[in-house]
């Protein structure tokens, strides 16, 4: 039974990925197993375009995502054999070239003549550069102050790309920076022929796309918390799939005996993911509103959502700028038994003073004892517990120069014989340079997406 004839009026979504580097098998097990119309790939974190921009300088055909080639790799034979098309931004700061190395790895593996077609428009950065008077939605201040630093600028692209690039027939589909839920949304529009004037499909897709978006965050994976919230084979957690109906039902659901675990509450939490006002949600396509949003478990791992709304999208699209801030260097070292918590606060004070006397510059230094201090500082309440007979200590730096960031990691590895005694695996973890994010609004009219498709009869 081929997806097409499972049901005419559902479209079957599943999920491929939930980041950049996400497990591959789980999407393989949904292929196999789920009849599936699309898979989509979520792989795009904010900074990660940047990331890729830089890694494109480096090396002007790559920019894509690191995984895409073991991905293709692992799904397309399947989505071939099965008539998937498969959704992704993994395109990242080169779909294009995202798309050519789609198509050799295919037909590398077999899938001769891979039809991709990529998403190209949402890199704005030299638009950005004429417009320094926009301001910046965190500092505060014109993004003029970043420009010397600003590494990329990609706008937030909406489902209507995607639903462009599947009317061109392509089997793969590869853009650049799209929202989220916006991926999974596209498909819903393209496959129902739904249009921006019906908010209530809008909502429905969009809904759709925020609680898939994370992979297994809704099979239980940001869920489990032992003799709290129990998740069956948390090792085998099974990516999801959504059954979305023309008339904007929506089923949540995952291969049937998989591990993880579907339910209400998983799907509450995902709901709530990243959500900074229920009532005002606000993507490129629409403003959805979940404060009505119920779940209806109607077996087990098979989930109903209903509930959700949406007003019309507005006029303005975000714009994620990275900017390079800086170098951030790190060490580690250990130390235990008696004393140790002792021995380290000394080693961290003497590795601060030598980076002092070797001329090394820091905005900032943070010291961790890891398993006392390291997620909520040095506040006082861990000396009201039992001293523990072993700690890690981290010495990070937040420098302006790599030489500075090199050398703060230099002097904890050194600690192995420059003292206190007894100092366990020391390491210098290296530098690396900070891609920070803020963020701008822009007309939407600025922005031009274009789709390109490669194979077939182009």
């Amino acid at each position: 039974m081929t997806p097409a004839s499972r049901n005419g009026n559902s479209v079957r979504i599943g999920v491929g990925a939930g980041m950049a580097d996400d497990r591959i098998a789980p999407g393989v097990q949904l292929l196999q197993t789920s009849e599936l119309d699309y898979l989509v790939c979520e792989c795009l974190a904010e900074r990660t375009i940047a990331r890729e921009q830089l890694n494109r300088r480096r090396a002007p055909d790559g920019g894509y995502t690191p995984m895409l080639e073991e991905r293709v790799r692992a799904f397309a034979p399947l989505c071939r054999d099965k008539g998937v098309r498969l959704v992704s931004n993994m395109g990242a700061a080169n779909p294009l070239g995202a798309a050519k190395a789609a198509r050799r790895v295919a037909a590398e593996v077999g899938v001769q003549d891979l039809r991709c077609a990529a998403v190209t428009g949402d890199d704005v950065t030299e638009l950005l550069r004429s417009h320094p008077e926009l301001r910046l939605l965190e500092a505060g201040a014109p993004l003029e102050t970043l420009l010397p630093r600003m590494a990329s600028a990609n706008a937030y692209l909406g489902a209507d790309v995607v639903r462009d690039a599947l009317a061109t027939g392509a089997e793969f589909v590869l853009t650049g920076r799209v929202a989220d839920p916006s991926l999974f949304l596209g498909v819903a529009m393209f496959h129902h022929g739904w249009s921006y004037d019906d908010l209530p499909m809008l909502a429905a897709g969009t809904m759709t796309g925020h609680l898939l978006e994370c992979s297994v965050q809704v099979t239980g994976g940001y869920f489990a918390d032992p003799g709290r919230k129990d998740v069956p084979r948390l090792a085998e957690l099974a990516y999801p799939f959504a059954d979305v109906g023309r008339d904007g039902s929506i089923v949540i659901g995952k291969p049937a005996g998989s591990g993880g675990r579907l339910d209400r509450m998983t799907c509450t939490e995902q709901a709530l993911y990243e959500i900074h006002d229920p009532a005002r949600y606000i993507t490129p396509d629409c403003v959805l509103d979940i404060t009505g949003l119920a779940f209806e478990e109607l077996g087990p791992d098979q989930v109903r959502v209903r509930g959700q709304r949406a007003s019309a999208r507005t006029d303005t699209l975000k714009v994620v700028v990275g900017y390079t801030d800086g170098w951030i260097g790190s060490g580690e070292v250990a130390y235990a038994g008696i004393n140790a918590i002792g021995r380290a606060r000394l080693a961290a004070d003497v590795v601060k003073e030598r980076f002092r006397l070797d001329g090394g510059k820091a905005d900032e230094i943070q010291v961790d004892l890891i398993g006392m201090t390291a997620l909520h500082g040095d506040t006082g309440r861990a000396q009201d517990r039992p001293e523990p007979y072993e700690v890690r200590l981290r010495v990070a730096a937040r420098c302006p120069d790599r030489k500075s960031a090199d050398l703060i990691g230099d002097h904890v590895r050194q600690l192995n014989m420059q003292g206190p005694y007894a100092a366990g695996g020391p390491v210098n973890l290296g530098a690396r340079e900070v891609i920070a994010v803020d963020a701008v609004l822009i007309p939407r009219s600025w922005v031009k997406p274009q789709v390109v498709v490669l194979g077939g009869d182009q």
